[in-house]
């Protein structure tokens, strides 16, 4: 069975490539791809999340503050019992100091995301993303 995986940015985060880069990606590895694209407000995300039951659930960050909003966005996504189940994944540059999502991953995991990447982690990324998520239920920091 094909996955479905809702794709989207966060409110403060404006860049379109990612995304594009994201989609084509995860569409060669199968998925069913909803691209909700950028400045997403963190309700309407949920939204789309209720609506279209994924299985996963990426956000990619490339301003820098991916670590900010996604924190507030995982906490709201905890208030919602229906959708409990769907794999978060966080990536991308989550800070304005390079690359220091690993500075950041203990945090978001403990939070409630399931995996934690950096831009530089994409076949790890792709490892993630081909596993069933019915099978999935361990933390990744890379």
């Amino acid at each position: 069975m094909k996955q479905r995986t809702v794709l989207s940015t966060l409110p403060s985060d404006s860049h379109s490539w990612n995304l594009v880069y994201l989609q084509l990606l995860l569409e060669e590895l199968g998925h069913e791809v909803i691209n909700v694209g950028t400045c997403v407000p963190i309700d309407v995300l949920i939204k789309k999340c209720h609506e279209s039951r994924p299985n996963n659930l990426v956000i990619s960050s490339v301003n820098g503050h991916g670590h900010l909003d996604g924190m507030k966005m995982i906490l709201a996504m905890k208030k919602y019992p229906m959708l409990k189940g769907i794999r978060v994944v966080i990536g991308g540059k989550l800070g304005t100091q390079g690359c220091d999502s690993k500075d950041y991953a203990e945090k978001l995991l403990r939070a409630g995301f399931d995996a934690v990447f950096s831009e530089k982690e994409i076949p790890e990324f792709i490892s993630l993303m081909n596993e069933d998520t019915k099978n999935n239920n361990q933390k990744i920091a890379l």
